[in-house]
């Protein structure tokens, strides 16, 4: 059975794409990065809950004070990317439900009233999102390079506040020379998979 989705399509989504470590100094315009958001806001969360932030980090002065955050490896890439975005988790999100999720207005106060089950919400759909976004990113022709290699209190005392939680810092440009690594292996379908 073959999937539905253009094979070009599939090799720019998947096959072909990888984690960009270089990148040229083309500009990433707002305009891009909106026409990504436009498509990825669809990607389905639990209750519609939409947890995912994007900070996205432009002036000189913003750049320096991440990259001081990031592993040393982590740094001359950050450094050079045309646009650098935080992920977060908005740990508030439930205050949005009876808006995002009109089916069930209630929703917010029968299953978030606690801080600790919304943090839990948050990081798991906003991790999604996040997913969905590194699509978005490619779809739009650009290459990612998303990263967990940082101080996560420190980004998020220098970029966010008590109620949001950074997951990821993706790098996003064009590739410049030498972008990739090697492609690593993957799991096979009878690795991952079990019928019962």
């Amino acid at each position: 059975m073959s999937l539905a989705l253009d094979p070009a399509a599939q090799d720019l989504l998947f096959r072909e794409a990888r984690t960009a470590n270089t990148f040229t100094d083309e500009p990433v315009t707002d305009e891009q990065v909106q026409a990504i958001y436009d498509l990825v806001k669809y990607g389905p969360t639990a209750f519609n809950q939409t947890p995912l932030r994007i900070t996205l980090v432009r002036s000189p002065e913003a750049r320096e004070r991440l990259v001081r955050h990031m592993a040393e490896g982590n740094r001359p890439k950050t450094a050079a990317a045309p646009l650098v975005a935080i992920l977060s988790a908005d740990n508030e999100f439930h205050e949005e439900l009876p808006h995002l999720f009109p089916a069930m207005p209630q929703v917010k106060d029968l299953f978030f009233t606690e801080r600790p089950v919304r943090e839990n919400a948050a990081t798991l759909n906003a991790a999604l999102q996040a997913a969905y976004f590194i699509v978005g990113v490619r779809a739009a022709g650009l290459a990612a390079g998303p990263m967990t290699g940082f101080d996560f209190e420190g980004v998020r005392k220098e970029f966010l506040d008590d109620d949001h939680t950074p997951l990821m810092v993706v790098n996003i440009g064009r590739p410049g020379p030498d972008a990739w690594y090697p492609r690593s292996p993957r799991l096979e379908f009878d690795q991952v998979v079990t019928t019962v």
